[in-house]
């Protein structure tokens, strides 16, 4: 096999690996799993993890770090499709609370096992969640300033639709009632709600 052909190859057993953490993380909890559980999930022998991760550890950081970044440059793409805060709002929250519905499994174990992480990886994931936190405030600040949303405390508000979308991680199903596109335009009408929208 070329070089080009073993590195696709290793690329693809990090991924299959990631993915059965998810899995055993969202079942059993990152305690509770153990690389065992993970590398028969992923179909390998129970050394393959160490081939390709340094720990179980490792594995929740790179779950959870791809994660928040995917989730950073939804509320990033949201703000920058629009210079009107309502329009951005209501791109923010459909998209955020649909991107968390479709990614529930990976959303559950980002938001529940965070203390499992080690204090560095704790550290550096705190730190993108205060950008995410950051970027939907400034914009709830931007609408207040402008006249397009009347609510006397940004911070709380943007902590409450924060919430709303990352919530669903905790009881959403494939097999449920409503869609992910159901629930992002419900959605954006409670933040609207929340920010004190001008109609």
């Amino acid at each position: 096999m070329t070089e080009s052909g073993d590195r696709l190859r290793a690329d693809e057993t990090r991924a299959r690996l990631l993915d059965a953490a998810v899995l055993a993380f969202a079942e059993r909890g990152f305690h509770g799993a153990t690389t065992r559980d993970i590398t028969s999930i992923a179909g390998l022998s129970a050394a393959a993890i160490y081939v390709h991760h340094r720990s179980k550890e490792e594995l929740l950081y790179q779950i959870s770090r791809t994660g928040h970044l995917d989730t950073l440059h939804c509320v990033q793409t949201a703000i920058a499709s629009s210079d009107n805060p309502t329009e951005q709002l209501i791109a923010l929250v459909r998209d955020f609370v649909i991107h968390h519905a479709r990614a529930h499994t990976v959303a559950r174990v980002i938001n529940y096992e965070l203390a499992a992480l080690s204090p560095e990886h704790q550290r550096e994931i705190k730190d993108l969640r205060h950008t995410i936190d950051a970027e939907v405030r400034t914009l709830i600040e931007h609408g207040v300033a402008q006249g397009c949303f009347d609510n006397p405390n940004p911070q709380m508000a943007a902590v409450a639709v924060l919430s709303l979308g990352i919530d669903i991680a905790r009881w959403y199903r494939d097999d449920g009632a409503w869609q992910p596109e159901d629930l992002g335009d419900h959605y954006v009408d409670l933040a609207l709600r929340i920010v004190g929208a001008r109609r």
